[in-house]
């Protein structure tokens, strides 16, 4: 088992769920299969590459270390001629996430690791004007499955809000994960399994989901000093 460990942080990230024509909404964090649509794109692949559903086999899980806050822009759109609509979509501000990927095949870690650092087509968070904040950091662990690397794995928000919380010496962060790395009798159904990217045919099956929250230390927790040199008496 070869894992490794990207952190997804940008100004703007959506991860699109149930959408309309209308409503284009995000989830609160980085579904599998936006993660496996970045990895199709640092391999190469077409849309309809038949070798991106091989993705779904990767073991995953994400660990939400700085919840965005969500806004909404809108965009018109000429969905006819001489006609436009008003469509709304969702974007995550200012959010950090580390995700882990992992399977057995080492082999293709490291071909999806080194594509990463190398992609074929452009990377983004989601939409393609969501780009990440600079390279992309990416750290490798051998013989732990997602889960375990995410337990152990540093807290990676930004030192601004880490300081945010510095009178906590832990936090507790959400992790979500694929139902058989964690406990595989509490989990939801959602529907993130790539079938298809084809824009002719594009649709996702249903995985099962677990969630757990874990606590990780703060680097930037300061102990508040209980001592005083302040005499009332020294006055008298």
């Amino acid at each position: 088992m070869k894992t490794i460990t990207i952190k997804l942080t940008g100004p703007l990230q959506s991860f699109g769920n149930e959408a309309t024509f209308n409503q284009r909404t995000t989830s609160l964090h980085p579904s599998k299969s936006a993660v496996i649509g970045m990895i199709a794109a640092a391999l190469g692949f077409q849309r309809d590459d038949e070798k991106i559903t091989d993705l779904n086999g990767l073991d995953f899980a994400v660990r939400i270390d700085q919840p965005g806050r969500v806004f909404t822009e809108f965009q018109t759109v000429e969905w006819k001629k001489d006609t436009r609509k008003l469509t709304y979509r969702g974007h995550i501000q200012d959010a950090v996430f580390a995700v882990a990927i992992g399977s057995d095949n080492d082999s293709l870690i490291d071909e999806i690791q080194f594509a990463l650092r190398h992609p074929g087509y452009q990377l983004f968070l989601g939409r393609r004007a969501n780009v990440p904040a600079g390279v992309l950091q990416i750290e490798e662990f051998s013989g732990l499955n997602p889960v375990q690397v995410l337990k152990d794995f540093p807290w990676q928000a930004s030192r601004w809000y880490q300081k945010s919380k510095s009178n906590k010496q832990t936090v507790k962060v959400e992790l979500l994960a694929d139902s058989k790395l964690l406990s595989g009798d509490k989990y939801f159904m959602v529907k993130d399994s790539v079938g298809s990217f084809s824009q002719k045919n594009r649709f996702f099956n249903y995985r099962p989901v677990e969630r757990d929250m874990i606590e990780l230390t703060n680097p930037s927790y300061q102990e508040k000093d209980q001592s005083t040199d302040h005499d009332p008496f020294s006055a008298l």
